[in-house]
């Protein structure tokens, strides 16, 4: 599914890999750092609240007047700060702890206060760490109001309750919550999009000398693919890294290398059938001279034969690079003309329904392979119907015959060279067993296919279609 909907090409593909590794990374990254925020927002809650606590006792237990009235009245919360404006950070003494239904128990910072006050020496009967709104607390509030007027209001106020001994009252020491766990969004938010600009725009320009250069190639081989017979002009410039640029270079050299084949593979076909088909020509003219007619005819066919697989070998050599270009025609009117001719003939060939369709092909070729497929109807099955139809983004000619049919499992192999219907190549039935492989050749010259399939009808016989694209 992810594979469907997914980029496909190169460059798209390594952009997403390296977006999601790049997410992954920044979202370990986020929870790493939120963590260390959040752990050092309670150790800085509980160190305040234990220095609170320490200093407090410290000063009650100095045993100084002056630093004993502080204290009484630091508990009793007459105190004045140095600046005269009363503290939400003062100590407060109660005799029982007013819980508030928004206060949410903060176990962990209860044991890390805990913690630092055995560290000093102080072991608390009771203790408690609480976190409350700040609306809750009028004490906190009304400091807010006051003195934070010009500071971001804080939204809580965490609370620490500790029982000296179990006979004493309640002493609250109060800190603000820290505000800065709460703003790491938008900074990681910016950080990750000024990331992704910086790496993934380096990463896509390096990509783009990569797939650029591939893809020109792609094309290129694409088009020599389609049609090595006549492939662009040119050859593709090596550039890109140096990898690709061997790649280029090395396709350069074997397409130059694959065309001159070609091209010896065509003149060596003209020699041979020059040289066989000069003798032929000459022993048709010779048979002339034999006084046994049926002994002449039997000599015409033979030299007939040798001429019709001659003809059929250096065609399916050649439709590979045809010489002909692609002209626009009408198919249904090709395949009647076809028809006709056979006819003419007086064989049993009957035209059926037709759709008018028109595409690029190469007539003649084309009407050698109808021809081929034509005369396997012919000689297997005595005659056949030809239709023409559009189906889809495709053009059918379909050749249907109420023949022996072939079985199923032999109808793959009908189609390779030199495969007949007749396994004793009786001369009766004709052919050198390359009429559908010529046709399957010259179909996939078009980019179409051909395909042979017993009739589903209810009748016998076989069913051939040459599928084109439109």
């Amino acid at each position: 599914m992810l594979r469907r909907i997914g980029p496909r090409s190169l460059q798209g593909q390594v952009l997403l890999a390296i977006a999601a590794a790049l997410l992954v990374a920044q979202a370990v990254g986020a929870v790493l750092v939120w963590r260390a925020q959040v752990e050092r927002a309670e150790a800085e809650t509980a160190h305040a609240l234990a220095f609170r606590i320490i200093a407090g006792r410290m000063i009650a237990e100095s045993g100084e007047r002056r630093a004993g009235r502080w204290w009484g009245s630091h508990m009793r919360g007459t105190h004045r700060g140095p600046r005269g404006g009363f503290g939400p950070m003062r100590l407060e003494q109660v005799g029982a702890l007013a819980r508030r239904e928004g206060d949410l128990i903060d176990d962990d910072l209860t044991a890390r206060l805990d913690s630092i006050l055995r560290g000093q020496g102080i072991a608390a009967a009771q203790l408690a760490v609480f976190s409350r709104s700040l609306d809750d607390d009028e004490r906190a509030a009304g400091f807010a109001e006051r003195r934070m007027r010009d500071f971001p209001r804080p939204a809580r106020v965490t609370i620490a309750a500790v029982r000296m001994t179990p006979g004493d009252g309640l002493i609250l020491a109060r800190v603000f919550e820290p505000p800065r766990a709460r703003a790491l969004g938008w900074p990681l938010i910016a950080q990750t999009l000024l990331i992704y600009l910086v790496l993934v725009g380096v990463v896509a320009l390096v990509l783009r000398r990569i797939t650029g250069p591939l893809g020109a190639l792609t094309r290129r081989v694409e088009a020599f693919a389609a049609n090595p017979a006549s492939p662009p002009a040119g050859q593709v410039e090596p550039q890109g890294p140096r990898d690709t640029r061997r790649l280029i270079a090395a396709h350069n050299r074997m397409e130059a290398r694959i065309g001159a084949l070609l091209d010896e593979k065509d003149v060596m076909l003209g020699a041979i059938g020059h040289d066989l088909k000069t003798p032929l020509a000459a022993l048709r003219v010779r048979i002339e001279c034999v006084d046994d007619d049926a002994e002449r005819a039997a000599l015409a066919a033979t030299i007939k034969d040798i001429s019709d697989s001659l003809d059929d070998i250096l065609s399916l050599a050649r439709v590979g690079r045809p010489s002909d270009p692609l002209e626009v025609t009408e198919l249904s009117a090709l395949v009647a003309s076809v028809v006709e001719e056979y006819e003419d003939m007086g064989e049993n060939v009957v035209l059926g329904d037709t759709s008018r369709v028109v595409l690029p092909l190469r007539a003649t070729w084309l009407r050698r392979a109808l021809r081929n497929l034509v005369g396997n109807a012919l000689r297997y099955a005595g005659g056949c119907e030809v239709c023409v139809e559009k189906r889809g983004g495709q053009a059918v000619v379909r050749v249907e015959d109420e023949g022996p049919g072939i079985p199923d499992d032999e109808i793959a192999f009908m189609m390779e060279p030199f495969r007949r219907g007749d396994p004793s190549r009786n001369r009766g039935t004709g052919g050198a067993g390359l009429g559908l492989t010529l046709a399957r050749a010259i179909a996939e010259q078009h980019g179409g296919t051909l395909s042979i399939t017993n009739r589903t009808d209810g009748k016998r016989g076989i069913v051939a279609e040459l599928a084109l694209p439109v």
